[in-house]
């Protein structure tokens, strides 16, 4: 391609991302009604009011594509896995190194997970088959909650189907008008989400920084009556931990509930996989609300939540995303049962994906790449600082037998657009030297 072809995509490109901009803001407005409601009374104005098609987000999903076709770039998304994704995966027929799951113990392809899972199917079906409440339990379900609660040192633990329901109905059922959230600004969605649902005052702090969130509550929690503060154990963007000593004692001192998600901490951080908590050596009843998902180390699907006796009685009892819910399939809490069972049992697991893991952050950083701020606990993102930069090379690593996802514009701001590398235990040593230095030899390092 010639440079004259090449600043041509460029400036194209930034047209529709502009563009692209404009929408989003337009989707995310809050809507004024008008003075007089004003419904049109036939053609085409009046058709726009029920088109799928005139949505803003709709026209977000065209504008990526025509970004996507003016690049030149084919789109790395939803490809067809046909096998069970960990260290590797097929694809097309073809074997790949897989960066692209959560994985992160090798327990999903585990075969005394596999064969649980298989048992309770046999014993108990393929479903549920209605809410927990309403339907009764199965004993799987329960036993998966008490050994959650164990493992978290906890009063009890509540299971749900999805991980991210789990904090949109927590969070949007317990907390509500006249209430404060504040949470990280590079909170998962399900967090924002949650929050948005509740009808609590919402406010972000600058990632990370303990000392903004301590300032911000200073300002503002005399104004409001119950104040959460919902942060996350390994942030999954770009692989960094908080200091959860600190969000602890802020919490404590301005009399507001701590939440912590440790979607992508259980399993890999702490000598024992506990999470942040034996990360940070902070008691487990320090924190009022545990959230984890069961579909990354714990091989199944769906979320949890462990804490108080009175958190639980309130969330098995109210919370619409638990009570007016079909109840955890039973394969899939058998599963969960099995990889916690081989997470205590064998913590060398452990200890493997923690050196594979600095191993990629390691040699990544003496590659030349910019990994941001990741502490190199299974997440270690490669910063291209341009989408179209990350999605060629993500391409390219796919050409050459490598399956990474690129992570760009709207998902996070184009200078911060990047290629996110998700290890496992099961990745061998030679695997990401391999990677890194293919990545280096594309980038022209």
């Amino acid at each position: 391609m010639g440079l004259g072809e090449h600043l041509r995509q460029q400036l194209a490109a930034k047209a529709l991302q502009r563009q692209l901009e404009r929408v989003s803001e337009e989707a995310n407005a809050p809507f004024v009604p008008p003075r007089k409601a004003a419904l049109p009374a036939t053609g085409a104005a009046r058709n726009e009011l029920c088109s799928f098609e005139s949505m803003p987000g709709y026209q977000q999903v065209q504008i990526m594509r025509q970004m996507s076709d003016t690049l030149r770039v084919e789109s790395p998304f939803f490809r067809v896995h046909e096998g069970v994704a960990g260290a590797t995966t097929q694809i097309g027929g073809v074997q790949y190194i897989n960066y692209a799951n959560y994985n992160y113990l090798g327990l999903a392809g585990d075969a005394r997970v596999l064969a649980s899972a298989k048992a309770a199917i046999d014993r108990y079906g393929t479903s549920a088959s209605a809410s927990r409440i309403v339907a009764g339990e199965r004993p799987v379900q329960r036993d998966l909650e008490y050994k959650l609660a164990a493992f978290y040192e906890a009063d009890d633990c509540v299971a749900f189907v999805s991980g991210h329901a789990t904090n949109v109905t927590v969070i949007g059922s317990l907390f509500g008008p006249g209430d404060l959230i504040v949470h990280d600004a590079l909170a998962h969605n399900s967090i924002v989400q949650g929050a948005q649902l509740s009808g609590a005052k919402r406010l972000s702090f600058t990632h990370n920084d303990w000392s903004a969130l301590d300032a911000l509550l200073a300002r503002t929690r005399q104004d409001y009556r119950r104040v959460l503060i919902a942060i996350e154990g390994l942030y999954s963007m770009d692989g960094d931990v908080p200091d959860l000593a600190r969000f602890v004692e802020i919490k404590q001192r301005h009399a507001a509930f701590l939440m912590v998600d440790e979607a992508h901490s259980v399993g890999v951080l702490g000598t024992g996989g506990k999470g942040i908590r034996e990360h940070c050596n902070v008691p487990s009843n320090a924190v009022d609300i545990w959230m984890g998902t069961l579909s990354k180390t714990l091989a199944g699907c769906g979320g949890f939540i462990a804490g108080s006796q009175a958190l639980i009685d309130i969330l098995r009892h109210l919370a619409p995303g638990f009570l007016y819910s079909v109840g955890l399939a039973p394969a899939l809490a058998a599963a969960s049962l099995a990889a916690l069972d081989c997470l205590i049992a064998q913590p060398e697991r452990v200890a493997l994906l923690r050196e594979r893991g600095h191993q990629f952050l390691v040699e990544a950083r003496g590659a030349g790449f910019n990994t941001g701020t990741s502490a190199g606990y299974a997440v270690v993102p490669v910063i291209t600082g341009s989408s179209l930069k990350a999605a060629q090379w993500a391409n390219a690593l796919f050409e050459e037998g490598i399956n990474v996802q690129p992570i760009f514009y709207p998902a996070v701001e184009e200078k911060a657009a990047r290629l996110r590398f998700f290890i496992c235990s099961t990745h061998e040593r030679e695997q990401i030297s391999h990677t890194v230095a293919t990545l280096a030899r594309i980038a022209g390092r």
